[in-house]
């Protein structure tokens, strides 16, 4: 059998998850996406213990941001290992799309999604305002709730949390963070989306840290060979998807000849 993500890893992570987290808990699932050598990997974890977990993946096949269906793909998977938990799912600006986080909301998950500054809202009552004019400043922090997000029409109503950290130690933060959220306060807002950090720690340890995978032979072997599984997946699925089209058109071309020639003898 072909090596596969779907039949491979996802029953050995479940039950690794299973046994690690009760069923019906809240738990934390990061979308990603990092440059793996000439790579480019999209990526699911689940947040545990401070650390990211990888849960599924795929390679894509260009350089640069993921789109959309790019994202679904990767997360509808996920979705369904995971039926079982109450799923939060986070992401930094690259997953900020109003069409994902409206996906989500239609499948009843949770989501929390960093975002630019210069994106649009409206709150109740007053007109569309960027997010750099909401007045966040270190040490503060706000909630609003159901928000009109970008001038976008036909998604309903989001909340926003807002927050940028104060200076400590002599440090400050560049920025405040922007959080388009559908859970119902800003602590739990916030405390998911901090938990991203599990990623980040993730791909430390991966690339420069003590296993030191990035530079390893073996396992540049290993992530070519899987790339090159994905990608032939990749082309047998529109190879495949191009015979079924060629051979409607075939049927219906018959069809139509059949019914000219009825129509001829009678």
């Amino acid at each position: 059998p072909k090596l596969s993500v779907a039949l491979i890893w996802l029953p050995l992570i479940r039950q690794v998850l299973m046994k690690k987290i009760p069923s019906g808990s809240r738990i934390i699932v990061a979308l990603d996406r990092t440059q793996w050598q000439v790579n480019n990997l999209l990526i699911v974890t689940v947040i545990y213990q401070k650390r990211a977990l990888p849960i599924y993946w795929q390679f894509l096949e260009k350089k640069g941001s993921s789109n959309l269906s790019e994202q679904i793909a990767v997360i509808r998977p996920v979705l369904r290992l995971l039926k079982c938990y109450e799923i939060v799912v986070i992401g930094d600006r690259e997953f900020r799309s109003v069409e994902l986080a409206y996906w989500l909301k239609t499948k009843k998950v949770y989501f929390a999604f960093r975002q630019k500054q210069d994106t649009h809202i409206r709150r109740k009552g007053k007109s569309y305002q960027l997010l750099s004019e909401l007045g966040l400043t270190p040490g503060t922090k706000f909630f609003y709730v159901g928000i009109d997000y970008t001038k976008k029409k036909g998604f309903g109503k989001f909340s926003l949390a807002g927050y940028w950290k104060r200076k400590y130690r002599g440090k400050l933060e560049k920025s405040g963070w922007y959080i388009l959220t559908n859970l119902t306060s800003f602590d739990e807002a916030i405390a998911a989306y901090k938990a991203r950090s599990g990623i980040e720690a993730m791909f430390k340890d991966c690339k420069t840290g003590g296993y030191n995978l990035e530079s390893s032979l073996i396992f540049s072997r290993a992530i070519n060979k899987i790339s090159d599984v994905n990608r032939n997946g990749l082309r047998m699925f529109r190879f495949t998807r191009s015979k079924i089209k060629a051979n409607r058109t075939t049927k219906i071309y018959k069809s139509s000849q059949r019914a000219k020639t009825l129509s001829a003898k009678a």
